[in-house]
C-alpha cells in the first residue's frame, strides 16, 4: 500500500493529529480469503476514490471531513494472521485512549477481531452490530481462530453481537449464533419493522463492523465472496443513520473491499459510505466542539469495564 494521503484530499490542516477528532486506520491485509483475493488493495482503493468525492453531504447539509481525518500509516505487521489481528489490537487502543473517534478500513474481515478487541476493553456493555452476508462464526478456520471466517466468533463471546444481513453460514454456526439476535435477509425482506427490531436490542455503545458483501452485488460486486439477495444503498442508509441517531457509536470498520480494475464504482461506494457514517456521527458537533469519545480508562468509571483480555500494551 502506498504511504498515507489525506483522506478524501483534504486540506492538510484537517488532517493533522492533534487537530483532528476522526482517526483513520488503513489495515491492507488478505491473509486468510478463500476466494476473490485482493482485500489488502481496499483500503488505498478507498482512499483513492475519497479524492473524487464532493465533500458537502446533501442530506445532512454538513461538511464534516472540517472536523478533521487523519489517516495513520498502514498497520505494517501482517506476517500471521495473530500478528496482524495483536497489531491491530494495538494499535486501536492507543488512538481509542488519545480520544479519537478511531475508524479502519481492511483489507479481510479477520482486521475486525483486533479492533472489536480494543473497543469491548475500552467500552462498557458494548454491542457489536455486524452487517454482513457471512455468520462468520466459527471458533477456528484453516487452522487459526484469526481466520476472516471467524471475525466475528470472539465478539459472540464477549459482546452483545447483533447481526444483519446474514444469509450465507455453515451448519456448525448454528451451535454458537443467537437466532434472537440474527436477522437473516430472507427475513428482513418480508419485515417492514426490521430496523426498529435491531435497534432494540442494541446497548448504549455500539461498535459497527461493516461488511461491503452486507450489500447487494448490483451495487457492491467488488468484495471477495458478493451473495445475492443482499442491502441496497438508501435502506443502508436509512438503517445507518438510525443507529447513530439512537446510539453512541463508538467507532466502527469497513471491511472486504476488493477493487476490481475494470469497473470503480465499489471503491467509490465504499469511500461514500465512509464518509456517510461520519456525516451521521458528526451530524449535530460543531467543528469548534471539543470531542470526547467517552473512553475512560479508570476502573468503575462511567465508560471503562475491568479489563477482559490481557493488556501488555499499557
Amino acid at each position: 500500500m502506498k504511504k498515507s494521503r489525506n483522506y478524501a484530499g483534504i486540506p492538510d490542516e484537517f488532517a493533522q493529529l492533534e487537530k483532528s477528532k476522526v482517526v483513520l486506520i488503513p489495515v491492507p491485509y488478505d491473509g486468510t480469503s478463500t476466494w476473490g483475493k485482493g482485500a489488502d488493495k481496499g483500503p488505498d482503493a478507498l482512499l483513492e476514490a475519497s479524492e473524487n468525492m464532493e465533500l458537502y453531504d446533501i442530506e445532512t447539509g454538513t461538511e464534516v471531513y472540517q472536523q478533521g481525518v487523519y489517516v495513520t500509516e498502514p498497520v505494517s505487521e501482517l506476517s500471521s494472521p495473530e500478528t496482524m489481528v495483536n497489531s491491530v489490537h494495538k494499535i486501536t487502543k492507543e488512538y481509542i485512549k488519545r480520544n479519537k473517534f478511531v475508524t479502519l478500513i481492511g483489507g479481510e474481515h479477520s482486521i475486525s477481531i483486533g479492533s472489536i478487541r480494543a473497543f469491548n476493553e475500552c467500552f462498557e456493555n458494548l454491542t457489536v452490530l455486524h452487517i454482513d452476508a457471512h455468520a462468520d462464526l466459527r471458533e477456528s478456520y484453516d487452522g487459526t481462530p484469526y481466520n476472516h471466517a471467524c471475525a466475528v466468533y470472539e465478539a459472540s463471546q464477549q459482546t452483545n453481537l447483533v447481526q444483519v444481513g446474514i444469509r450465507s453460514m455453515d451448519a456448525i454456526e448454528m451451535t454458537v449464533m443467537d437466532t434472537e439476535k440474527t436477522f437473516f435477509a430472507h427475513e428482513m425482506v418480508e419485515d417492514e419493522y426490521w430496523t426498529d427490531k435491531v435497534i432494540e436490542l442494541l446497548t448504549d455503545n455500539v461498535f459497527i463492523t461493516f461488511d461491503l458483501d452486507a450489500l447487494d452485488p448490483s451495487i457492491m460486486p467488488s468484495t471477495g465472496t458478493p451473495e445475492p439477495g443482499g442491502l441496497l444503498w438508501y435502506e443502508t442508509l436509512d438503517f445507518l443513520k438510525q443507529v447513530f441517531e439512537e446510539k453512541n457509536v463508538v467507532g466502527f470498520d469497513i471491511v472486504e473491499l476488493c477493487p476490481n480494475d475494470l469497473d470503480r464504482s465499489s471503491d467509490f461506494l465504499a469511500a461514500k459510505l465512509y464518509y456517510k457514517m461520519l456525516s451521521y456521527k458528526f451530524i449535530d458537533e460543531a467543528v469548534e466542539d471539543e470531542y470526547d469519545n467517552t473512553y475512560d480508562n479508570t476502573i468503575g468509571g462511567n465508560s471503562a469495564p475491568a479489563q477482559k483480555f490481557d493488556d501488555d500494551d499499557e
